[in-house]
């Protein structure tokens, strides 16, 4: 049976669980092009039917993971942690927690991808910094981590190719809502970067694709246990994204926050998420006893500055100008603004973090397909986050883009996002849950 594709989607119908065989049948032979599209998706439907058990999911993560390169990082000294998030609005706390954590000894060597949707990838953000090299050689990586304690490089296309081609598939067979194939794509590529531990921030929220706390949970447990399968220690936290992280939402507005978050002066969400997540990379990577512990050591790295200066480091390894840690006119200018004004009085009851995040897409700071251009100075600047007052008139958001037509526009939907109300709103908790 195991070399038949017929009966490999007529077992899974039938919601039996699939040998390993069968799963690296699959999994080689749709790589190597010897497994046609239709089958390849009938496969993948059935299996968002019928769902996958844990020892299906993480022989479906192995075989993903072994069909490209893995990354061999046994060069770096000490226990290198990788940080992952499941994607949001707003989200640049690896260029927070990412400098923070270095800063207390842990090496940082991670691989990040591009993104598709809403707003960039890490990848995209660090390329709004003036002559930074996202694509470095091994060696060169390795030599960049132990040098100054940290390197972010975009991921190679030798690194679980089998996702790329799955996932591309997925995207047009509406069979990408499903926990274990979600979960088989994110840590195949966690597990084959080489990291010695992994922290995993989940989302949850609108501006996630999952939209409650219990599939985000379900979610965050699975990602866990492939790790711990995988030899990895992985801890996941259940975080918010109801609402944008932050205030800037586009690529170098997301690298001018995180600069000024370092500095001290960010926003108080992602101020605190960027320390939460350091905590648990410095524990993750023995710097610490507990997270508690973590945190506060990650907190002195931000007091001290020393988390701003790593920053610097990594920007100066990596070819970047470190004079955009002063000098925020170094980063792409925007050519069109537009604001958006408050109707009415009140306070601020949510943002639709979808929402503002379609908006900066159509500013021009996001990609509706994978080969598109981003504009790396549009995007929005939110005036107001939710728990806030706002009088009649107050300015709401800010957007960016290359035409006066795509700037009002990007304005006119960032304001729609918001709901504002006569009282406060209840706030929802920053970090729902963790998982260790």
């Amino acid at each position: 049976m195991g070399n038949n594709m017929v009966d490999i989607i007529q077992k899974k119908k039938d919601g039996e669980a699939l040998s390993p065989e069968e799963i690296r049948f699959f999994v080689e032979g749709y790589t190597a092009g010897d497994i046609p599209d239709y089958q390849a998706s009938a496969l993948l439907m059935a299996i968002c039917f019928r769902g996958m058990d844990r020892q299906e999911t993480f022989l479906l993560t192995e075989a993903m993971r072994l069909s490209g390169d893995m990354a061999d990082l046994s060069a770096i000294k000490g226990v290198k942690v990788d940080k992952h998030s499941t994607g949001g609005v707003g989200d640049k706390t690896t260029l927070i927690a990412g400098p923070l954590a270095a800063a207390c000894g842990v090496p940082v060597a991670k691989m990040s991808g591009r993104g598709l949707g809403f707003t960039g990838g890490t990848v995209d953000k660090l390329e709004a910094i003036p002559g930074f090299r996202t694509t470095l050689e091994a060696r060169e990586f390795v030599e960049l981590v132990n040098r100054r304690g940290i390197s972010l490089i975009g991921q190679t296309a030798h690194i679980a190719p089998a996702d790329k081609k799955l996932y591309a598939l997925r995207d047009v067979t509406a069979t990408v809502m499903e926990p274990s194939l979600i979960a088989a794509s994110i840590m195949s590529k966690k597990l084959a970067s080489g990291s010695d531990a992994i922290v995993l921030d989940v989302k949850c929220g609108r501006g996630s694709f999952n939209a409650t706390e219990k599939d985000a949970e379900r979610l965050a447990l699975l990602l866990r246990d492939l790790g711990q399968d995988g030899g990895k220690r992985t801890m996941a936290l259940v975080t918010d994204m109801e609402q944008p992280l932050g205030r800037a939402v586009g690529n170098s507005l997301e690298v001018i926050e995180a600069i000024e978050t370092l500095k001290g002066r960010g926003p108080e969400d992602i101020t605190e998420l960027s320390l939460v997540l350091a905590g648990y990379m410095v524990y993750a990577g023995g710097r610490g006893e507990t997270p508690e512990e973590g945190r506060r050591r990650a907190e002195e790295a931000l007091r001290s500055g020393a988390g701003l200066e790593k920053l610097g480091q990594l920007i100066e390894g990596q070819g970047g100008d470190p004079g955009v840690l002063e000098d925020y006119s170094l980063f792409p200018r925007p050519v069109c603004k537009a604001e958006a004004r408050a109707e009415k009085k009140g306070f601020v009851q949510g943002i639709d973090a979808r929402a503002a995040g379609a908006a900066s897409q159509h500013a021009g700071a996001g990609r509706k397909a994978k080969g598109d251009a981003i504009d790396l100075a549009a995007g929005l600047l939110l005036g107001a986050k939710t728990g806030e007052p706002v009088e009649k008139g107050d300015l709401l958001v800010t957007a960016w883009a290359a035409t006066e037509e795509k700037a009002e526009e990007a304005a006119a939907k960032g304001a729609a996002a918001y709901v504002i109300g006569p009282e406060p709103p209840v706030l929802r908790p920053l970090v729902h849950s963790v998982v260790l």
